[in-house]
């Protein structure tokens, strides 16, 4: 049922979709509350005149089925610019169904095409999701840790 599936960059028309999507992925791995951003802020952080981040939106039938919000990176090692995910979201009743890997394959897909050496993304050690992205050709990078320095550690730094 893929076949009537299409993945297109989202828009500023989509801000709402993005948020709910964002809201409902945050619920998902239990921090409902932790979204700060607003249908508004997408808008200008997204669309604006300095976009920060880009995504695509998977619907059928014009009915929104998922997205991936995205930002760039650059490697010295690659010398070339890649993605992060930061967000991937498929609504539950279209799992397993072809969705994320649409997602995906657009993503790589515009990869390819800009010269773009990487997909990079986080995955919470007890998601299912992470033998899909496995099976994709992701690999967990064992001898890495992610690390984030935020909130009042951040400020506390920046005062020094």
């Amino acid at each position: 049922m893929t076949t009537d599936l299409i993945v297109r960059p989202a828009t500023v028309d989509d801000v709402d979709l993005l948020h709910r999507f964002s809201v409902d992925l945050a619920t998902y791995e239990d921090e409902p509350d932790a979204v700060r951003s607003s249908p508004q802020t997408l808008a200008r952080d997204g669309f604006g005149d300095n976009p920060q981040f880009a995504a695509l939106v998977a619907e059928r039938a014009g009915k929104p089925l998922g997205f991936a919000l995205y930002t760039f990176n650059y490697s010295v090692w690659t010398a070339a610019r890649g993605v992060f995910i930061e967000d991937i979201w498929v609504v539950p009743e279209e799992r397993r169904g072809g969705v994320a890997r649409a997602l995906m394959g657009a993503l790589a897909k515009e990869c390819v095409a800009k010269g773009y050496k990487r997909i990079d993304l986080n995955v919470l050690d007890w998601n299912p999701a992470r033998g899909f992205y496995e099976r994709l050709g992701f690999r967990w990078i064992r001898n890495w840790l992610p690390y984030r320095l935020s909130g009042e550690a951040l400020e506390a730094l920046a005062q020094e």
